[in-house]
């Protein structure tokens, strides 16, 4: 025999009950806060998720003393109240208690069509998910002999008529409910969602709103702002009811509309009360809430409201407006908006109402959208832009020499790396949609083609959308949002800024980085890679001279024609940030990466250096290297050529008095990359340190400047202490440091590692997320060393980990002075720090 679970255990839903989210779910206490707003909520019962335990154990509540809370008239539905609505949970089950005798009822008060269409529904909804019969036998439309046929079938495959007792009913929708909840499949599909494995169930019970009958009669939806934008609008639909059937000539627009009649022409008292339980939702809920009603002879029940569903940028514009009318406080709005969500009011999206062609996805390695014209080279897209022509940049993979291709393109699209591969990085920087690892597409460089996995080939010129959002690469033209730096972006960033309490610096390379990180508010340039600046057409031909020189005085005269772009390149830096500080980091890649690698082009550099084929091979053969990344680079190349060194700070301090003379005071700091040991930074001062001497007494001018390390080597966080000594800053430089901690390469790691995650080797991917166990103990080992011998020392991170969230929390709580990231990122690594502000308490590891 059944045990009964005590009646105690289920409560009526009224402003004074004693409801819990965690005991009830969610559903039933917005009920109840519907409730309390005076909104016309039908009765409903609530079982805690002890009750709904015990029913799923075979447990059953006398379901006959809940049937009495809602009199002879029994007509309910069951609805899941899961304690987080992402959870999801059993759909609905609608009529429960509909038998011969309701049937006869409703034939009576709204007509024999209506009650049929009421009890087939049912009939169906009962024996498919409660009975679990086969749905073929029970998917017939309205109409006469339908439900006939239905009951008859139902009886046919259970041999006992269908169930007239509507605490029967209701205990077998409650029990199949609840073990559906409990059942595998369930289980899986919430905890993909975020679910603990032990989320809990609650179940409503709630009297029918049928809305049929005479007169203004329906059901709908209606919301108060814009799903994708998070403007103003209502929003939704209005079904009217024929005798029980929804039919299209009855659907209304809510709005006036001239496509038809819509509900506010139709009944515009109607409509204004809505207007009014949406307004009233929203100043005391403190959400844009979405109402769920239906109307009965023109009398309104609200059946259920949930949170407004909404892209990122609705969110941001949602919030803002919230808290600008006084509804949420700025600290609530802020805390409101996901700091990555973000990145999709940064750039170009494809519109999500909008249909997509996709023929191939890859991993989403920098945010954005955008439409263009397939290249395969970095001269074709040069002469794309030259024409006006947007083009996206696709590859095998990118190298250095691309570089001047990704500037021209408005995307790029490579077929190898991850997340931290060099297109990537780049890409990031650039603020370019780019999509990585797209092992799905074939690449003929010969004949010029893109081919897809589904056999679909695409040509050089042809028009492609890339979504690097998501990873999709979508054929022809896709429909596109603008970016939303709007009134409400800026306001959100303005009351980061307030909040935030690390600096937020930016990585910015050309004069449009400096200017893009201006426009999101950095607190100054964390990391500039000066590198970047030799590979235009014009500067490149010079750095190839100063390498293939064979004396130091032959190695000046080339770099002598660089200084003055350098120098203007400095110059343009500082007037833009107007007095921020400049973080400069020298020289850093090998110089093999500046030479051509093919017989074509080191012919043509033959030409141009007018040089023997032969000497340029070998000079090419003899600057290549094993492992280039761990060969002659950064610090090592200023020790061995000094001269590029000399040439670098001289641009700089030059540029430092020029900028200073014409605007505000500029003190730049200059950052040696690579370094693993104090000596090299003593070698290298010192000559940075005769520079700026001479640069003062050739210009008449004083000025002061920074000198920091980048620190990349575990053997420089191991060392910081004697490191310090020499500088005013230290600046760790996480890609690298990664790379040679765990002894793997960033640009190969992407084909192994989503291995390694899905097995647990590692948490995540540390090329994309900071190791805090293991990089994270050498970031904190070289703080604590640097500032134990010198106090007043600068730390920061400027490698790609710092616009993460995760990464800006632990440099926060080890108390790093600033991070430094793309200048995309920025907005991000603000309102992250924001976050983290008003969370918790600053402190130190």
């Amino acid at each position: 025999m059944q045990k009964i679970a005590d009646f105690s255990e289920f409560v009526k839903l009224s402003p004074a009950a004693p409801v819990q989210a965690t005991r009830h779910g969610w559903r039933a206490k917005c009920l109840q806060r519907l409730i309390r707003l005076d909104l016309p909520v039908p009765t409903t019962v609530a079982l805690p998720v002890e009750t709904v335990r015990a029913i799923a154990a075979g447990q059953m509540p006398d379901t006959a003393r809940i049937a009495a809370v809602f009199g002879n008239d029994f007509l309910v539905s069951v609805r899941s109240s899961p304690e987080n609505p992402e959870w999801g949970g059993p759909g609905t089950v609608l009529n429960v208690g509909m038998n011969d005798a309701m049937h006869a009822r409703l034939s009576d008060s709204h007509g024999r069509e209506a009650a049929d269409a009421l009890y087939l529904r049912f009939v169906q909804s009962y024996a498919t998910h409660v009975a679990r019969l086969d749905p073929d036998m029970f998917h017939a439309g309205p109409g006469d002999g339908a439900l006939a046929a239905a009951l008859s079938a139902y009886h046919a495959e259970t041999d006992e008529p269908f169930p007239q007792d509507p605490a029967r009913q209701l205990a077998e929708v409650l029990r199949s409910m609840a073990r559906a909840w409990e059942g595998t499949t369930a289980r899986l599909l919430r905890q993909a969602k975020g679910a603990p494995p032990d989320a809990v169930l609650g179940l409503l019970v709630q009297r029918m709103a049928l809305g049929i009958g005479p007169g203004i009669s329906g059901s709908g939806t209606m919301q108060f702002v814009d799903s994708v934008t998070g403007a103003p609008r209502i929003m939704g639909r209005f079904r009217g009811q024929s005798q029980g059937r929804a039919r299209s000539d009855d659907t209304l627009f809510l709005t006036r509309d001239p496509r038809g009649l819509s509900l506010e022409e139709l009944a515009p008292a109607l409509f204004a009360v809505l207007c009014g339980y949406g307004a009233s939702c929203r100043a005391r809920l403190r959400e844009e809430m979405q109402l769920e009603f239906a109307v009965e002879g023109g009398r309104i029940s609200v059946i259920d409201a949930v949170r407004v569903a909404r892209s990122a940028r609705a969110t941001v514009k949602i919030a803002v407006a919230l808290a600008e009318d006084g509804i949420i406080t700025r600290e609530d709005a802020l805390l409101r908006v996901e700091p990555r969500a973000l990145t999709e009011l940064l750039h170009y999206q494809v519109d999500p109402r909008a249909p997509r062609d996709r023929f191939a996805r890859g991993i989403a390695a920098s945010p954005g959208a955008a439409v263009g014209r397939i290249v395969f080279t970095a001269a074709a897209a040069q002469a794309s832009a030259a024409r006006g022509e947007p083009c996206i940049l696709v590859r095998r993979e990118t190298g250095p020499e691309d570089i001047r291709g990704m500037h021209a393109a408005v995307a790029v699209l490579t077929e190898r790396g991850g997340m931290t591969s060099h297109a990537a990085v780049i890409a990031r920087g650039l603020g370019l949609p780019c999509i990585v690892g797209c092992t799905e597409v074939q690449i003929n460089s010969r004949d010029r083609s893109l081919r897809g996995p589904d056999g679909r080939t695409f040509l050089e010129g042809e028009l492609i959308t890339l979504d690097g959002s998501n990873g999709e690469v979508l054929a022809g033209t896709a429909e596109m949002l603008e970016p939303a730096l709007d009134d409400g972006f800026r306001t959100l960033l303005r009351w980061a800024e307030t909040v935030c309490d690390i600096g937020i610096r930016a990585n910015a390379d050309t004069p449009d980085d400096a200017r893009t990180a201006r426009m999101f508010d950095a607190d100054g340039i964390g990391l500039c890679q000066t590198e970047h600046m030799f590979f235009d057409e014009d500067r490149l031909t010079v750095m190839r001279e100063m390498i293939f020189a064979d004396t130091p005085n032959d190695r000046r005269v080339a770099l002598d024609r660089l200084l003055p772009m350098q120098r203007a390149d400095f110059i343009a830096l500082f007037d833009i940030m107007a007095g921020l500080p400049v973080c400069i980091r020298l020289f850093d890649p090998p110089l093999h990466e500046f030479l051509p690698h093919d017989r074509e082009g080191m012919r043509e550099l033959a030409e141009a250096l007018d040089r023997p084929l032969s000497e340029v091979t070998r000079r090419v053969e003899a600057l290549s290297e094993f492992n280039p990344m761990l060969g002659m680079r950064g610090v090592r190349l200023g020790i061995t050529v000094p001269e590029i060194y000399d040439m670098q700070a001289r641009a700089i301090f030059e540029a430092t008095v020029e900028a200073s003379r014409r605007g505000a005071p500029v003190v730049p700091e200059v950052m040696i990359p690579l370094v693993s040991a104090a000596r090299e930074v003593e070698i290298v001062k010192t000559r940075i340190d005769a520079v700026a001497s001479a640069v003062r007494t050739e210009m008449k001018a004083d000025f002061a400047y920074r000198l920091g390390v980048m620190v990349e080597t575990p053997r420089a966080a191991l060392r910081a202490g004697e490191i310090a000594q020499h500088t005013h800053f230290l600046s760790f430089g996480t890609n690298d440091l990664t790379q040679m901690t765990y002894g793997l390469s960033r640009d190969d790691a992407g084909r192994f590692m989503s291995t390694y995650v899905n097995q647990h080797v590692y948490a995540e991917d540390p090329f994309h997320i900071l190791d805090v166990e293991g990089v994270g103990e050498l970031l904190l080992m070289g703080a604590s060393r640097g500032r134990a011998a010198r106090h007043d020392v600068t730390i920061s991170v400027c490698g790609e980990h710092g616009g993460n969230p995760e990464s800006i929390a632990f440099c926060r709580a080890a108390g790093f002075d600033y991070v430094s990231c793309s200048p995309f990122r920025v907005p991000v690594a603000r309102l992250a720090g924001a976050h983290f502000a008003l969370l918790a308490p600053r402190n130190r590891f």
